[in-house]
């Protein structure tokens, strides 16, 4: 479906975003050319009047968004993810994006869960609620299973939602290309991964199967976690189009009063979620990657209850160990070392200079340390070592962005249970053990342990592998033939000539 119709659908989003006065945020966010800006203004501004007028209660961009719909809403939730796309600023205004959309009727909810599950709901609900929560995707009832008289949560996914996300995608990757034509810088941006992102997450948001099994994950990670809770996935009354799993009873993890008045204590639970997000990144390497206030609830006997696993983060052991390395590094102010393990680990060119790296990250680290702890914030240090490692060439990892992004949104959740938490006293357990455990001796072993289970599963095919190797080495040696004088004379002429024509190059486009 992509190609010259989808003008239609960038049009009107162009003169959404004149009407709603997002069109130079969005511009400046993305450090737009001069031919990129007349473009997008020609797109939209002769068709201003075209464009959805949406809420003006709302700042600009979060109105357009809204006002065009659906797959716009969870664009700019993933774009919020990307604060190295967007901005700081911009990324912070998509993050509180409003995904609070009408509800379709209760009649087309019960209509779906009768066809995915294959029986009338009458028979596996004794109770089902209107909507109680609607969003770009999918909307929520709260029932009750009508076998055991459980409250359980029912996801029901919008009607024909997944032909309309196809549909706005593909003007997605048209405008991608768009910028990439006529706004070449943006390259390092790289358009088209970032919609493919967002492509991958949305396909994996309209297939609540794999929801389900993310959330059957998580809480297999988590299970001796103390303190913290799953709703548990009903999987014989889930499907692709509606999840059910267990209602999670407590009060808002935003509501400070509501906290207060149940006697959680604040301090206590502002430290546990901090704890747990590290816990999960690092240890398991798989997190919810979504961790703001409406993500998470109080259970009545203070444990932290999480849900809605649409967004997960996953790291791999080695990419696990490197950010534990650089956080420690920070911790303990061995700049040098941060240094030295974002060169072993490849994100900065080996041709910059280590010691140079090293007073650039000092200069991160040193104003923030000279602050009273309480309002030392790892948010701020991650945001000013970006800054850094982009200025000395690293190259965007979606995977470390989103870690970036959901400790900066758990921060803030921990900062707003108590103000005074000390982030790096909080943390530095987390990581001290983490880092004893993955880098010292024990992990040596266990790294040489894994390293003889694979040996031992290949042992038997070794042989055979290590002959066809050197077989193929031989049979390439022999086919080889020395060229003679006269092609290598004029091979060097041809190459010499290529280069200096790309010098020239160079030179001009310079």
């Amino acid at each position: 479906m992509r190609g010259p119709h989808n003008i239609w659908r960038l049009v009107r989003t162009g003169a959404t975003l004149e009407r709603t006065g997002a069109m130079n945020l969005v511009l400046d966010a993305f450090e737009a050319t001069p031919t990129l800006r007349f473009v997008a203004r020609a797109l939209g501004l002769p068709f201003k009047w075209l464009g959805y007028r949406g809420d003006p209660s709302m700042p600009p961009a979060t109105r357009a968004l809204t006002a065009l719909g659906p797959a716009y809403i969870k664009f700019g939730q993933v774009l919020s993810t990307r604060p190295d796309v967007v901005g700081n600023d911009l990324a912070v205004q998509l993050r509180v994006l409003q995904d609070k959309l009408p509800p379709f009727s209760i009649g087309e909810a019960k209509a779906e869960v009768e066809r995915e599950l294959g029986q009338p709901v009458d028979e596996l609900f004794s109770d089902f609620s209107e909507p109680v929560a609607a969003a770009s995707i999918a909307q929520v009832h709260k029932a009750t299973l009508a076998e055991t008289g459980e409250k359980v949560a029912v996801k029901v996914l919008r009607p024909d939602i997944e032909k309309a996300f196809r549909k706005d995608v593909d003007a997605f990757y048209l405008a991608a290309r768009m910028v990439e034509l006529f706004s070449p810088g943006s390259r390092r941006l790289r358009p088209m991964d970032v919609i493919e992102h967002f492509d991958g997450v949305v396909r994996g948001e309209l297939d609540l199967r794999l929801e389900s099994a993310a959330a059957s994950e998580f809480a297999a990670n988590t299970k001796n976690d103390e303190g913290f809770q799953l709703p548990q996935i009903k999987w014989n009354l889930s499907a692709r189009r509606v999840m059910t799993l267990g209602w999670a009873d407590g009060v808002p993890m935003g509501d400070n009063d509501a906290i207060d008045a149940a006697g959680h204590d604040r301090t206590v639970l502002s430290s546990r979620v901090l704890q747990l997000f590290l816990n999960h990144a690092l240890r398991d390497g798989y997190f919810h990657a979504d961790m703001h206030q409406g993500n998470l609830k109080v259970a009545p006997n203070g444990d932290i209850i999480a849900y809605d696993f649409g967004i997960m983060g996953h790291i791999d052991a080695y990419t696990r160990r490197v950010y534990a390395e650089i956080l420690y590094g920070f911790i303990r102010r061995d700049y040098l070392r941060v240094a030295k393990v974002h060169f072993e680990a490849g994100y900065v060119p080996a041709d910059k200079d280590v010691d140079e790296f090293a007073r650039a990250l000092r200069a991160v680290g040193e104003p923030i340390f000279g602050m009273d702890a309480t309002r030392i914030s790892m948010a701020r240090l991650l945001t000013y070592l970006f800054e850094v490692t982009e200025r000395f060439g690293m190259e965007t990892r979606t995977e470390l962005i989103l870690l970036q992004r959901t400790m900066v949104v758990v921060e803030g959740v921990a900062r707003s249970l108590n103000p005074h938490i000390n982030i790096w006293e909080v943390a530095s357990p987390i990581v001290t053990n983490y880092i004893s455990k993955s880098i010292g001796p024990a992990a040596v072993i266990g790294d040489l342990a894994s390293t003889a289970q694979v040996l031992a599963r290949f042992g038997p095919r070794l042989p055979g592998l290590v002959e066809a190797a050197l077989l193929r080495q031989s049979n390439e040696t022999t086919v080889v033939r020395r060229p003679r004088k006269r092609w290598m004379a004029l091979s060097a002429v041809g190459g010499a000539a290529v280069m200096a024509g790309l010098i020239v190059l160079v030179e001009a486009l310079t």
